[in-house]
């Protein structure tokens, strides 16, 4: 019993002088007590720029038809297209880094990148299925809307604009920010991004521009006038790489077992080829058979691409015979390999070029034709090192870049469906392994490139002598929101979720 007391009084003492210290001896002096508004912006600003690493950075470049994957049948490859992702989640904090700002202008900084974190990130959701939640989106722990109701996506796009539209006017009112490994905090040149986003969107409204609602040409004019944009490839919206953990190029050889398995494709290749244009010895490597039978690396003829709707079997049999092109050495024996792009200057330039062949803005097509390919060219130039394992000796210099951009604008169509065509191809060989999606968005809205389309070979069981537009919507919204999901699939697909269903966007 003693015992027990004295037990008992020593846990007396402890609770009352040892009980002040409990916090101290439990707190890691490492781990930040406080949010700070730059520990947040920085995990937003990443979620939106960095891209996946191996098998996952090359899948959607098999949907664009630039890769053919030798390791096994690939859905994106042959037409197949399944679920996809709409939440929101990973920018639900941006809504609160404002409050932890130091300053109004501040917090308007913080502001303009949720904004734009937002309008991203709805515009990427809706371009994959159609209607998505967006009014009632993201209010689960302000508001407990936890089953958001579904608007149609025309309203979807109103809200997109109107907070890219927000966030420039924030940014014009903030100053400087930390947690921005982009920009690094500079509130000018996340106004160009906004506002070169902003004519993104616009232009994969391109069928809508009779809506006067959404009026389309009024806004892309306003905007290219009066607010600043993109001036050069310094204003990439891009991540750049080097040799520390989780900051490799994200096809570098290192933990990679995916590196043997992407061959390039004849939609890449072939183009290229066709025009003489030496983005080619940046793109590929040559042909280890054509080497062997007396070819040089400098030779258009060494390249050879693969048609990436042979069947897989057919693709296997041609890889015994080593006639094919294999990914550059700078996408795999390069820790940097080179900055990946969302958004790029080269894609605004031809989005513009895009816009004034459509007559939306007073400017001549085939200038901004021709600026699209002169920034893609020395885009590769300027992150590739000048050594023949990379280049083939057949440099991207300045001399050679004058004379081939001459040459494409002298050959540019006077028809507008032959600009269109001209300017969309040209944007997509200027999207090799970069900006994602968007040459697929292009091709849905445009037709262009003309990619090739074996029925034998699709996945794509409903019409296989097409290309799906869409994904389908996530089991996850059919378990939880099932209700609101219905009413929004009878409102756009007669209640069919099917790839080859068409959105709003593209009727």
């Amino acid at each position: 019993m003693k015992k027990i007391w004295t037990y008992l009084a020593l846990g007396g003492v402890l609770l009352t002088t040892g009980c002040s210290k409990f916090d101290e001896i439990n707190t890691n002096p490492e781990t930040p007590s406080t949010v700070r508004p730059s520990m947040l912006a920085t995990r937003i600003v990443l979620n939106l720029a960095r891209q996946s690493n191996t098998k996952g950075f090359m899948q959607p470049y098999m949907l664009t038809k630039e890769i053919a994957w030798t390791e096994l049948t690939e859905s994106y490859q042959y037409n197949s297209l399944g679920e996809r992702d709409i939440s929101m989640m990973a920018i639900n904090d941006a809504h609160f880094m404002a409050k932890f700002a130091t300053s109004d202008a501040l917090a308007n900084s913080y502001n303009g990148l949720m904004y734009f974190a937002r309008a991203m990130k709805f515009y990427d959701a809706t371009m994959s299925v159609g209607d998505i939640p967006y009014k009632d989106a993201l209010k689960g722990e302000t508001e407990k809307i936890y089953f958001p109701k579904y608007d149609t996506q025309k309203e979807v796009f109103l809200g997109i604009l109107n907070e890219l539209e927000l966030a420039d006017k924030l940014f014009a009112e903030g100053v400087k920010f930390d947690g921005d490994p982009i920009f690094s905090g500079d509130i000018i040149k996340w106004r160009k991004l906004v506002n070169s986003f902003a004519l993104n969107v616009l232009i994969q409204l391109s069928k809508k521009d009779a809506d006067g609602e959404l009026n389309v040409k009024e806004r892309f004019k306003s905007i290219f006038i009066n607010k600043p944009i993109f001036e050069g490839n310094a204003d990439n919206f891009q991540v750049t790489h080097e040799d520390k953990a989780d900051q490799t190029y994200p096809f570098y050889k290192v933990s990679n077992s995916f590196v043997i398995y992407p061959i390039v494709s004849t939609e890449i290749i072939d183009r290229l080829k066709q025009y003489q244009d030496r983005r080619l010895f940046y793109y590929a490597n040559p042909s280890a058979l054509q080497i062997a039978n007396g070819k040089q690396s400098n030779d258009f003829n060494a390249y050879v691409g693969t048609d990436p709707s042979l069947s897989f079997s057919e693709i296997a049999e041609l890889k015994k015979k080593n006639d094919y092109s294999k990914l550059n050495d700078r996408y795999t024996e390069l820790v940097s390999g080179e900055p990946t792009q969302q958004y790029s200057y080269a894609h605004l330039c031809f989005v513009v070029a895009e816009a004034a062949a459509r007559g939306w803005v007073a400017e001549s097509p085939v200038n901004w034709y021709k600026k699209g390919i002169a920034a893609s060219m020395k885009f590769i130039s300027d992150n590739t090192p000048n050594t023949a394992q990379f280049t083939h000796n057949m440099p991207l210099d300045e001399g050679y870049i004058n004379l081939a951009v001459t040459t494409y604008g002298n050959q540019f169509p006077v028809s507008p469906e032959g600009q269109l065509e001209a300017i969309i191809t040209q944007k997509y060989l200027a999207s090799y392994l970069q900006g994602v999606m968007t040459p697929y968005y292009d091709y849905r809205r445009t037709g262009y490139p003309k990619w090739k389309i074996n029925p034998a070979s699709s996945l794509n069981s409903v019409a296989p002598q097409k290309i799906p537009v869409r994904w389908r919507y996530p089991a996850l919204e059919y378990n939880y929101n099932a209700s609101n999901l219905d009413e929004a699939m009878k409102r756009q697909y007669d209640g069919n979720d099917e790839i080859n269903q068409l959105m709003w966007i593209l009727k």
